[in-house]
């Protein structure tokens, strides 16, 4: 799963894609509906934040977009797509074929599971995970357009064999470099996915702050 994530403006390459997001078109449609933008700090499924997305001409740009797919019958977004499987299921063919898109962030956060004396599974500590010696992590998702308004999903694989110490699935991590190959509309998703980044940094959450390396 990835459900939390966090962004950090201490790093110049974000603190530019968020101004271009601020000062973003699309920006202005969400003022009208109920917003939660967020530039900076832990970002929560329904929140509004910063996505690198091809535009009209396949160029790379940044668009707020809001986390999470809306479904009839279901109370809550859907915020994760499993990599898979996303190629076949009618709810996220489309989008995994032709709209690809990256989201920015500084780490992801993850819950262990655990499971207790009767085989039930618990939630134990939180942990932060960002990819090793990087300080960057760009997570693969997929968007569309909900009552003219873009919404992401991230999507999951298996996880490597330090995170399924933690948990069962792991978000999708893309190289720098492979940006813009993977929101390419024309482009092949299947072709990048054996460069996604499996070694990852990860460690405990505290509630008085990050425990630092």
């Amino acid at each position: 799963m990835c459900t939390r994530f966090h962004i950090e403006l201490s790093d110049e390459v974000f603190r530019r894609i968020v101004e271009e997001s601020d000062n973003s078109p699309v920006l202005r449609k969400f003022r009208t509906s109920p917003l939660h933008y967020v530039r900076e700090g832990e970002v929560r499924p329904t929140d509004v934040v910063p996505v690198l997305a091809p535009d009209p001409s396949g160029r790379r740009r940044v668009y707020p977009m809001r986390f999470g797919y809306t479904f009839p019958g279901k109370s809550a977004p859907i915020v994760n797509a499993r990599v898979e499987t996303a190629g076949e299921k009618p709810s996220f063919s489309r989008d995994y074929r032709s709209h690809r898109c990256i989201i920015p962030a500084s780490w992801y956060y993850e819950w262990e599971h655990l499971r207790n004396s009767e085989g039930k599974i618990i939630t134990g500590r939180k942990f932060l995970i960002q990819p090793a010696g990087a300080k960057r992590t760009w997570l693969a998702g997929l968007y569309r357009i909900e009552d003219g308004l873009p919404r992401f999903v991230i999507l999951t694989r298996q996880p490597s064999e330090a995170v399924r110490k933690i948990h069962d699935r792991m978000p999708l991590i893309l190289p720098e470099e492979r940006i813009d190959d993977w929101i390419n509309p024309s482009g092949n998703p299947e072709a990048l996915l054996p460069f996604a980044v499996t070694d990852l940094f990860f460690t405990p959450f505290q509630s008085d702050g990050l425990m630092v390396r």
